[in-house]
């Protein structure tokens, strides 16, 4: 089931799911847990009630939207309704930019299918945590360069090597993740699972002076690479993989825009991938390597992508019932 241009202006993402400060008191916790309880339910009032009579009473059934500029950063899965159940309890959600990128995945998951390939059937997956950072040019508020040394990801580098492990292969971590070591193997690989960060505005001259397809991915550098991996080069390769995870996040040096989260998306879709998973805020560490875990345990199991994701969401928050432990993640494009 298909919607499209739900219709609001726009949705302040950090008004929904707040970041909980854990040097808070229980009760101030308890307030800020009840305040986002209000604005999900808000926002399912607002967005999912007025089609609710639309929607599959069949939970394995998938529930594509299709939003519009700044509804892309709406944690869907987490919409609260009137009963008290998220949405993803209820549906299996995935989203695509638009109609012609929706058919362009199913198409190239069409070909997957015709060549009898799936995520976890091939022996050539590429899986990269916590890269030697890269330091990253930024303009400054005073129009000035500022280069700023991103921070290593260590809960990243766990959350691959718990996937390698899953998959029985061997993550790339530290100095192995190279830009120029990724650009090789990347062509190639039948999975690709990135855990880093995510410069989702980069190539805005806004924010660093450089003028790109808005999107990057924090590599190690050496070798003549810099160690971002740009959606513009994406945008050249041509990728083998059907699925591509970017468990990747936000610097803090910017806001994730509409436009950064497809940047990214849109040029893996070009380059021949028919499923993107990408996250909505800097996802916490341990229950995000919970949850990836369980996602591909859940695809081993013969569950599509979005009900893999889905199944892994329904499991992590039993253990981590805040929204922003489980609720990041969005599948983009094919469901299958």
């Amino acid at each position: 089931m298909l919607f499209r241009s739900l219709g609001v202006r726009s949705v302040d993402r950090a008004s929904a799911i707040p970041t909980l400060d854990p040097n808070q008191s229980a009760q101030e916790l308890a307030q800020r847990r009840a305040e986002t309880d209000q604005k999900l339910t808000a926002l399912h009032q607002l967005l999912i009630d007025p089609i609710s009579d639309l929607l599959p009473s069949d939970p394995n059934q998938e529930v594509v939207f299709i939003p519009q500029g700044e509804l892309f950063l709406v944690p869907f899965p987490a919409l609260k309704d009137a009963n008290g159940e998220y949405l993803i309890e209820n549906h299996t959600i995935l989203t695509a930019p638009s109609i012609q990128v929706l058919q362009l995945t199913q198409e190239l998951a069409d070909e997957d299918r015709a060549n009898g390939d799936s995520p976890l059937q091939g022996d050539n997956p590429l899986i990269v945590g916590d890269p030697t950072m890269p330091e990253v040019t930024f303009l400054s508020d005073t129009g000035n360069f500022e280069a700023v040394q991103l921070q290593p990801l260590y809960g990243a580098r766990q959350e691959a090597q718990a996937v390698a492990g899953f998959l029985e292969t061997v993550a790339l971590v530290g100095e192995q993740a190279t830009e120029a070591q990724i650009k090789r193997q990347i062509t190639e690989a039948d999975l690709i699972h990135l855990a880093t960060h995510g410069l989702l505005e980069y190539g805005d001259p806004r924010q660093t002076g450089s003028r790109d397809t808005p999107g990057a991915v924090a590599l190690t550098p050496g070798a003549g690479e810099d160690g971002l991996l740009t959606s513009t080069e994406i945008l050249q390769m041509d990728l083998q993989a059907d699925l591509v995870v970017l468990s990747a996040c936000d610097t803090g040096r910017g806001r994730i825009t509409g436009d950064g989260v497809i940047g990214l998306s849109r040029s893996f879709i070009a380059a021949g991938v028919p499923s993107i998973i990408v996250s909505l805020w800097a996802v916490p560490d341990a229950p995000t390597a919970d949850l990836m875990t369980e996602f591909y345990n859940q695809l081993s199991q013969g569950e599509t992508k979005a009900q893999a994701l889905r199944q892994a969401m329904l499991i992590t928050l039993q253990d981590h019932p805040d929204p922003k432990d489980w609720a990041a993640f969005t599948l983009i494009g094919n469901a299958e």
